[in-house]
């Protein structure tokens, strides 16, 4: 078992709070540090209350999600003997009826040296890597991976 934790840190400052015309921005703060500022969406509370230049905790979710197959598709892909030169996934997450029922994966897979996965055995890392990964397993939306990849 282990621990993982977050502060998730607001504060009003001068705003009324009752009118519902507070910022909606915070911070994020990591065990190891990294502080990152997030904010509502600007799809669910329009601008200037929510800033889109933060992260949101639908497209945190999105990116969680992502990082967590890669990460799985990576150490999958080096025991299997093959070299992973980048991995780059522009994943998006469809929000529906108030919550996020399809995240889809588009990873772009680019391999070198002399072993090249087969669109079979791609399929297979990506399928494995998605039953690996710990939030797949602890999540109820759809995801798919519309991935590609290049020698």
């Amino acid at each position: 078992m282990s621990i993982h934790t977050a502060e998730v840190a607001w504060h009003r400052h001068d705003a009324k709070f009752t009118d519902n015309r507070y910022s909606r921005l915070h911070k994020w703060t990591f065990d190891g540090g990294t502080v990152v500022p997030g904010s509502s969406s600007p799809h669910v509370v329009r601008v200037p209350l929510s800033d889109p230049s933060a992260v949101d905790p639908e497209e945190a979710y999105v990116a969680s999600l992502s990082s967590c197959h890669m990460l799985w598709f990576l150490s999958l892909a080096a025991r299997d003997g093959y070299v992973v030169d980048s991995y780059v996934d522009a994943a998006e997450g469809k929000m529906e009826d108030g919550w996020i029922s399809v995240v889809t994966l588009k990873p772009l897979v680019a391999f070198s040296g002399e072993k090249a996965p087969t669109d079979a055995e791609l399929e297979r890392l990506h399928h494995e890597a998605h039953g690996e990964c710990f939030l797949a397993r602890s999540v109820k939306s759809e995801i798919r991976v519309e991935g590609s990849w290049r020698f």
